[in-house]
């Protein structure tokens, strides 16, 4: 495999895809650009490993890696994903393990079901069907309180799990985040340069893991503080939004790169 000249890691929602509409029609150029050139564009989302499939087939990217459930997996390039993991039922089996008084304040994707996380999430039944086909991770609400779920965190990491807030769920997993993936996926191009895109706060480590990282611009969230490396320019921010943001960032960095 020829070693490109960089690769790119892309968050989805509210970098790649508009925060509203969910259309990446503005970052088109840009993408057609990158693959002229052969560069691997890398999905980094908390979706599943069936739902960044659908897309990345769409986007014309099936012949790259992407990592999947916020990190807790890569899908390797034109790897079919399974529906279920090994890993999810491990990591639902240890669910059984926890103090039921405790236990019974989360209620995962897996309790939820796809009827449940359609209602709850606001998708439509389709995707919400995809959204429960989990490989690593367990998305879930807590309803307990503060100390409640200390204690529920403790058990869990007893068992090698962690737990991290993202938006209105709190994810389970046995740990991995995106920068983790990252230098994964660059091993199978012998390790170019790493350029990473996103909007939030849970983009962070990949950012700043990145040789150069974007934030792209997004109105509908509190704007990133500044991150480490950001003074020194290692840290770029776009000046549009959302898919306009990173095609204008893409494009003049692949002119730099190339």
């Amino acid at each position: 495999m020829t070693k490109p000249p960089f690769m790119v890691f892309s968050d989805l929602d509210g970098t790649l895809l508009d925060h509203e509409s969910y259309s990446y029609a503005a970052a088109l150029p840009a993408l057609a650009q990158l693959r002229a050139r052969n560069v691997p564009v890398v999905l980094a989302s908390s979706k599943t490993g069936p739902e960044i499939y659908a897309l990345r087939e769409e986007l014309r990217l099936s012949a790259s890696p992407a990592i999947v459930e916020n990190g807790a997996g890569l899908l390797m390039p034109r790897e079919v994903p399974p529906e279920q993991g090994e890993t999810y039922l491990r990591l639902r089996q240890a669910l059984d393990k926890i103090d039921p008084e405790l236990r019974r304040h989360f209620r995962g994707f897996g309790d939820l079901g796809p009827e449940g996380v359609s209602a709850d999430a606001g998708l439509p039944p389709e995707k919400a069907r995809m959204a429960c086909q989990r490989a690593y991770s367990e998305p879930g609400l807590w309803d307990g309180d503060g100390e409640q779920k200390r204690l529920f965190l403790a058990q869990l990491s007893d068992l090698g799990i962690v737990g991290r807030r993202g938006g209105r769920y709190l994810t389970l997993s046995f740990g991995g985040t995106k920068a983790d993936r990252m230098d994964e996926a660059a091993a199978l191009y012998d390790h170019p340069p790493k350029i990473a895109l996103g909007d939030a706060p849970n983009d962070r480590e990949m950012l700043e893991h990145a040789d150069i990282g974007v934030i792209i611009a997004n109105p509908h969230g509190a704007p990133l503080p500044e991150l480490r490396g950001e003074r020194q320019g290692a840290i770029l921010r776009s000046e549009k939004v959302g898919p306009a943001g990173w095609n204008e960032m893409m494009l003049k960095l692949a002119s730099r790169l190339s």
